[in-house]
């Protein structure tokens, strides 16, 4: 649902909540929307920010907060780098396809680790120590719409240099 469908705006916190977060995800990955695969890794800033790379973290992000956190496993144990920096490198395997499908994926994981939590539910495999889910549903949602934020500018610099 739709944050501004009328059902979710008399909705529960919780409910509110996930349905930003999932606006958000569908941003991020709508950033991807016809480009080029060169356009997806243009290297805009001094850091390894590019839109190929965001929504390959934002698939990092989803698989340490609902994976690591919920479970307790070890990064290593769940396939997933141990550092942010390490989580925007791009491979010469990633492609547009291969990233979004992996992200794809990684939000279908977050999903069914939580369905059924409550935001009071504690999860116990956060590296600062077992946080509730509310608070990790906040983190995420504020992760997101900063990385939408560097998506919106870095899409505007690559379709302005088509001109």
């Amino acid at each position: 649902m739709e944050p501004d469908d009328p059902v979710v705006r008399e909705a529960d916190p919780e409910v509110q909540v996930r349905a930003f977060i999932d606006q958000h995800r569908q941003m991020l990955r709508a950033s991807l929307d016809g480009l080029t695969e060169q356009e997806a890794r243009a290297a805009l800033v001094p850091s390894l920010t590019t839109l190929l790379g965001l929504v390959k973290h934002a698939a990092f992000v989803e698989r340490v907060w609902f994976g690591e956190a919920v479970t307790g496993s070890p990064r290593s144990a769940l396939g997933i780098p141990e550092t942010v920096e390490e989580s925007l490198e791009l491979t010469s395997e990633d492609t547009i396809a291969s990233v979004l499908a992996e992200h794809a994926a990684a939000v279908a994981r977050s999903r069914a680790a939580v369905a059924g939590m409550s935001g009071d539910a504690v999860l116990p495999g956060n590296r600062r120590g077992p946080l509730p889910l509310r608070w990790v549903h906040l983190h995420v949602l504020r992760e997101l719409a900063q990385h939408c934020g560097h998506a919106d500018i870095l899409r505007e610099q690559v379709l302005a240099a088509r001109d």
